[in-house]
């Protein structure tokens, strides 16, 4: 696909997903494949966020979500945990300048509470950094699992139900939207996901009910800005019916 295209936007302006969500699979087989333990694979795949991101920023994409870190990933060994923690911290404080600079919000879907100190107040710091910045909002889903989180919605409807805050009669889509961690975004449009694995893997289940599935074999690492390019290149081409006739 040539690049002349994507900057044809009042062309293909229609063909851009307001909001792509990633998951991000396939650091550590990356990493073996080379010979390197998991971390290794980890820290190499930043950069293919990095890209992501400026790919977004060119496209005027508007959301862009990934899954950093889900509910299952606290099952694994304490010390790629403890790295993927730190690679974290270190990531957000490189980039702090450049998000500001770009004017990139910076969101956190999930369960905030479940992590230690450190990671919880890098993150605070960085969404309070980037509050007011309007071009692109980067949606960090850490310790994220959408079940949990529809649990989550059921608990707290009922409570406000049960207290006579909301009645049992206007429950309905919207009340379900404004409980979700990601009630102030739009539903995906696109979810892609690298390493060769067909499946959601407990990934917004709700919010991609009508979104485009987009999966490859590339391994995250691997996965560059023109891959992006490519994929939402494969979205335009789609024709999104939404239960209706063409």
């Amino acid at each position: 696909m040539l690049l002349s295209q994507l900057n044809m936007k009042n062309k293909t302006k229609n063909k851009i997903p307001s909001h792509v969500a990633i998951i991000m699979d396939g650091n550590g087989r990356w990493a073996k494949k080379i010979g390197k333990k998991r971390e290794f694979g980890h820290k190499n795949g930043t950069e293919s966020v990095r890209e992501c991101i400026n790919a977004s920023l060119k496209m005027g994409i508007k959301d862009l979500t990934l899954f950093v870190f889900s509910t299952e990933n606290w099952n694994r060994p304490s010390f790629e945990v403890n790295a993927l923690m730190d690679l974290l911290v270190y990531s957000l404080e490189k980039e702090n300048e450049s998000l500001i600079e770009n004017g990139i919000k910076v969101e956190v879907i999930g369960d905030l509470d479940s992590l230690k100190q450190k990671p919880k107040s890098k993150l605070k710091e960085i969404i309070n950094s980037t509050s007011t910045n309007k071009k692109l909002n980067l949606n960090l889903a850490i310790s994220y699992g959408s079940r949990q989180e529809i649990v989550k919605v059921v608990k707290d409807v009922s409570s406000k139900v049960k207290n006579n805050i909301i009645s049992e009669k206007n429950i309905d889509e919207n009340i379900i939207n404004e409980h979700l961690y990601t009630r102030n975004l739009p539903n995906v449009d696109l979810l892609i996901r690298t390493g060769g694995e067909n499946r959601i893997s407990n990934f917004l289940l709700w919010q991609i009910a009508y979104a485009e599935l987009y999966f490859t074999k590339i391994l995250w690492p691997d996965f560059k800005e023109m891959d992006f390019y490519d994929a939402i290149d494969n979205y335009g081409k789609r024709d999104r019916r939404f239960g209706k006739v063409t």
